[in-house]
């Protein structure tokens, strides 16, 4: 039996003792005092996160994958994280997903038990071939779900890197990953509903992670998600904005060159910076490994 006594995320939030005799506004107000205090717990967590994202960058480059693991509100959180990396870096499906206690299924239903066993995490690493190359993110709030814990472990067995998200300080997953990221969010304004604070902790987590990591490996131009991918037309619309803001093309242009450059905006944006074609575009582009500064660098030589 997993022991939750003494944990900071289970404890009663003096705080919030007579939430249920407010008001709306009063319940949303005290909910936003809780809130306010998750940046500052995660503030005293950047060297470990900057850490991670360090770490993680030099494995992906390499050739590595990131694979969330969690359960309930924390799985979900990975998956959430994982699956727009496609649509906003272009990053392959395959190369960063979220592994969920009970599977797909978990993602909207609840899977009783799921999260206590640590066989199913193995298994579940080892049907996606986990490799040294890898890089593990387990995700928990209490830093003791069996799954989450497992995960991490079989990590480290393999030569991955494990990194574990938690909001307990001292907790079993700390002392398994190698890098333990551990804000104190403190009580919940409602009692153990770690979906709250401690979830938001570790949505702010994941995204600082990933985007980190994005703007490592080049995915980023200025502060644009230039890797975007122009799926619908909201999406071309933003792209061509982009395109004008970095180039100063007009509308007008930068929709005809996203054409001419096959819908791929870093191709546009090299070939408007630099005056050149879309083939030496993609050719700067592939000796940059998808930086578009260097790519227009070298797209001006």
């Amino acid at each position: 039996m997993i022991e939750i006594d003494g944990l900071t995320t289970e404890t009663s939030n003096e705080a919030t003792k007579n939430i249920d005799q407010l008001d709306s506004m009063g319940i949303v107000t005290l909910i936003n005092q809780e809130d306010k205090k998750v940046a500052d717990a995660i503030e005293k967590e950047l060297p470990q996160i900057a850490k991670a994202v360090d770490a993680i960058a030099e494995r992906f480059r390499a050739g590595g994958r990131i694979i969330y693991c969690g359960a309930g509100t924390s799985g979900r959180m990975g998956v959430l994280d994982a699956v727009e990396l496609t649509p906003t870096y272009s990053v392959p499906p395959e190369r960063v997903f979220g592994l969920l206690a009970g599977g797909g299924q978990a993602m909207y239903r609840a899977v009783e038990g799921a999260e206590d066993s640590k066989e199913l995490a193995v298994e579940d690493l080892k049907r996606v071939v986990l490799t040294a190359q890898d890089c593990v993110i387990g995700i928990a709030a209490s830093g003791r779900t069996p799954y989450t814990l497992s995960a991490l472990e079989y990590a480290n067995q393999t030569g991955a890197l494990s990194v574990s998200i938690t909001c307990n300080q001292g907790s079993a997953m700390a002392s398994a990953a190698q890098i333990s990221i551990a804000p104190v969010v403190g009580p919940e304004a409602i009692s153990g509903s770690t979906r709250m604070k401690a979830g938001t902790a570790q949505k702010m987590i994941a995204n600082m992670i990933s985007t980190g990591v994005m703007v490592r490996l080049g995915k980023v131009y200025q502060n644009y998600m230039v890797h975007v991918q122009p799926t619908n037309e909201k999406l071309v619309v933003r792209s061509c904005r982009m395109i004008s803001r970095i180039t100063g093309a007009d509308g007008e242009e930068a929709r005809k060159t996203l054409e001419k450059a096959g819908m791929c905006v870093p191709e546009a944006i090299v070939m408007l910076q630099s005056g050149c074609g879309r083939e030496k575009a993609k050719e700067a582009l592939a000796q940059a490994e998808g930086r578009v500064r260097e790519a227009v660098r070298l797209a001006e030589m």
